[in-house]
């Protein structure tokens, strides 16, 4: 076992995918920075509200004001050294810190491609990413290597295949397999799309996307690293992702699948690639093609191996903590978030705030409107930590105006993937007494439906 890890860990692999991938990511983000900047995105979503909604241990991040603009510009600059390898090292890991703290500024904006991209940023801070096809190796000949080991690549592709196989493991379930929930709910309304629109009421259809989508994510990482199927499932993942983007304001995401998917292939499609980008750009590919081969003792020191280690653990354990929860996943949310858990939900809920003198028990109402945005006020009528850090805010908030000794309620109703909505947190529970915290809250009122499988 041990003489396996050793040969694995000293094998070496043609530089030309890590450094397409490089190429393709720092573009996809700059394009992404872009289109968000372009939008009005910063301002709507960070400027605008007067209150954030902040990750438990990282309330912390804030948005800065004006200087936000400067997180966004980092960013992108970064992005697009990334992409040239230029000072990669660097690049990266202000990629990854700046992009980080756009991803914690508020939670409101939670996406699970956003998650990926961080993650996938701080792996690729451990890659030797530059080492071809870069302005690094080309500033520097002595950091410029045509192999690479293997591991580098071959990491890329555990990350996206646990993406994928953890996404197909969560829609093993009764509303998703056997309700066809929620895509009957959303899939009707898009009947204006070109070709297919009319079919999208048609139940079958909610049926066949429903199992079709489980089928892809369950199996598209094996087809992709099996040579004989890799064409046909790369094939797939461009459908996929083309029709998800038709159907679903989903951003950038299906694209940076889609060229992500390009790891899996061999060395040649790569020099291909790079041997067209070389004759636009009149780049001397041969320059780089100098039969060097990056090593080491074991091809990987144990610093960044037992990072890596303890990385990929973390990936393959933590969305099951969800297990360590009673009560519905879907209905508690507890565990739900970074578990690659991919539009498995319809959720829709109204809550009131009763804010209560415990002196002389009077009471008034809260208008929401008062203190969120439509779009923070949505995501938390239906979120419980959303709801407890709002009754904190609003505490603080009359606190500061004048009123003491403070009780705060929630009148609460909550629809989950197409069902009547029923009473959500408890209306008796005080929530100034209450925290966020990753204990169970019991506050939360059961649910009552059962969703059957994983």
């Amino acid at each position: 076992m041990r003489s396996n890890l050793t040969k694995y860990f000293n094998s070496n692999v043609e530089a030309a995918p890590l450094a397409v991938f490089r190429i393709f990511f720092g573009l996809m983000m700059l394009a992404s920075i872009i289109r968000f900047w372009s939008y009005g995105w910063i301002e709507k979503l960070y400027l605008q509200p007067q209150f954030h909604f902040s990750y438990y241990g990282f309330e912390w991040v804030k948005p800065i004001g004006l200087a936000t603009y400067g997180i966004f510009v980092l960013c992108g600059l970064s992005a697009l050294a990334v992409a040239l390898g230029y000072r990669y090292r660097l690049s990266i890991i202000l990629f990854f810190l700046s992009f980080t703290y756009i991803e914690l500024m508020d939670k409101t904006t939670y996406l699970n491609h956003y998650y990926f991209i961080s993650l996938l940023s701080f792996l690729m801070i451990f890659l030797p990413a530059s080492a071809y096809y870069s302005m690094d190796a080309y500033r520097n000949s002595e950091k410029a290597y045509q192999y690479i080991p293997k591991w580098s690549v071959d990491s890329i592709k555990l990350m996206l295949g646990i993406v994928y196989f953890y996404a197909g493991l969560a829609k093993l379930n009764s509303d998703w397999l056997v309700d066809a929930m929620p895509l009957k709910i959303w899939l009707p309304s898009k009947f204006d799309v070109p070709l297919i629109g009319h079919l999208m009421s048609q139940e079958w259809l909610h049926y066949g996307f429903s199992w079709a989508g489980a089928i892809y994510d369950l199996t598209i990482p094996f087809l992709l690293l099996y040579s004989r199927t890799r064409y046909l499932a790369f094939f797939l993942v461009v459908v996929f992702h083309v029709l998800t983007r038709v159907l679903f304001p989903i951003g950038m995401f299906p694209y940076i699948m889609i060229v992500s998917a390009l790891i899996f292939f061999d060395a040649k499609l790569h020099n291909t690639l790079l041997q067209w980008l070389s004759k636009r750009f009149k780049i001397a590919k041969s320059y780089f093609d100098n039969g060097r081969t990056l090593q080491s003792k074991m091809s990987i020191r144990p610093f960044v191996l037992g990072i890596l280690t303890l990385f990929f653990s973390i990936q393959l354990l933590f969305p099951w903590r969800y297990v360590l929860y009673p009560d519905e996943l879907f209905w508690t949310e507890e565990g739900y978030r970074f578990s690659w858990r991919v539009m498995l939900m319809e959720k829709s809920g109204y809550a009131q705030f009763k804010i209560e003198d415990k002196s002389s028990g009077k009471w008034f109402y809260v208008n929401n409107d008062d203190f969120l945005t439509p779009f923070q006020e949505k995501q938390m009528s239906f979120q419980p930590d959303f709801i407890i850090e709002y009754a904190h805010f609003l505490k603080e908030h009359f606190e500061k105006d004048g009123h003491k000794n403070l009780a705060i309620y929630v009148e609460s109703y909550v629809a989950l993937n197409g069902r009547l909505s029923q009473p959500y947190i408890d209306p008796k529970v005080d929530l100034t007494q209450v925290r966020d915290s990753f204990e169970h809250k019991s506050w939360i009122l059961p649910f009552n439906d059962e969703i059957k499988g994983l």
